[in-house]
């Protein structure tokens, strides 16, 4: 390997807080590369994809480290990049081209989990919303976004309410859902490729703490972007699961070795749930390549299962 290329999506002019972390990223996984001895060099992207194949034809024994969240600032496209290197035989690590075309389109996703009796919560899409349960309470989510990107308390409404929509329909057009809001605990649960397929790492909990009875428990944007909101002072992560959800972990574990295959999952993820009032978790979705900065979870979770960053890092530069 003579050299890793670091892919980088090209932040916008004016970047939101979000797009920022990505630098955190690089720059921890920069150094971790500096300690295994290993050349890199930093490769922004955008929408002209022609300097990138440029710069791969000049490395033709090189590495894709692929960290790109956006293609011009959508989510969406993510999977332009897996696509390109994979037409272009050129190793990389993370996720496959399907993998991330599949994850990153919401409500498709949620139809692969129905089709193979993978548990997530009902929903519907922009144009079905005429049949929401009046008794029913919901959460609206844009289809190909990340990072909680447009989702916040004001996203949950009950079934009585349908004309709160039309403020999403003027912002996302038809590009949302509709999905079932469970109340009830959230665990992330952190996964990457191990010499036996996949490995699970320590779960986390997130505890909402001093929400009032009728403040949605979710993590929006607020609890994981602005420093200025209740929900993100409130708002935390634990590895400390008790004892007596023993069962209810090892289904959420079961699940996410199911996801892994299912969506032919490669080198890491991490899959997010909703437990209900009876103990049943819902994958609400797959993140594909997530954030892996050093407040991450998924870092954090790597961590806590005894593992050092390099080893994380080394474990995904064996997994293409």
């Amino acid at each position: 390997m003579n050299k890793v290329i670091i892919l980088i999506n090209r932040l916008s002019d004016q970047p939101t807080i979000d797009e920022l972390d990505v630098f955190d990223q690089v720059e921890a996984v920069e150094m971790s590369l500096d300690e295994l001895g290993l050349v890199h060099e930093r490769e922004f992207v955008d929408a002209d994809l022609k300097p990138l194949i440029n710069k791969l034809g000049s490395e033709p024994h090189g590495l894709a480290f692929n960290l790109v969240e956006s293609i011009n600032n959508n989510a969406g496209l993510v999977y332009f990049i897996p696509a390109l290197l994979e037409s272009l035989n050129y190793p990389f690590t993370g996720n496959p081209s399907d993998a991330m075309f599949l994850t990153t389109q919401k409500p498709l996703a949620k139809k692969l989990m129905k089709q193979l009796n993978i548990p997530t919560p009902d929903w519907f899409s922009a144009k079905d919303a005429i049949d929401l349960n009046p008794d029913t309470q919901y959460i609206v989510k844009p289809s190909r976004e990340d990072a909680s990107i447009g989702i916040d308390e004001e996203n949950v409404f009950r079934g009585t309410q349908p004309e709160i929509l039309d403020k999403f329909r003027n912002r996302w057009g038809e590009h949302f859902f509709i999905e079932e809001y469970i109340s009830g605990r959230e665990f992330n649960i952190s996964v990457m490729a191990g010499p036996d397929g996949v490995e699970v790492l320590a779960p986390a909990e997130m505890l909402f703490m001093n929400f009032p009875e009728d403040k949605p428990t979710i993590m929006g944007y607020s609890a994981k972007w602005d420093e200025n909101t209740f929900a993100y002072h409130n708002t935390q992560r634990t590895f400390d699961i008790p004892e007596s959800d023993a069962a209810l972990i090892a289904e959420i574990k079961h699940i996410c070795r199911q996801c892994w295959k299912a969506f032919n999952l490669r080198g890491f993820a991490r899959v997010d749930f909703r437990v209900d009032k009876n103990n049943r978790p819902y994958v609400l979705e797959i993140n594909a390549n997530p954030c892996i900065s050093p407040d991450s979870g998924f870092y954090n979770a790597a961590l806590r299962s005894g593992y050092t960053f390099n080893q994380v890092i080394q474990r995904i530069l064996a997994d293409l």
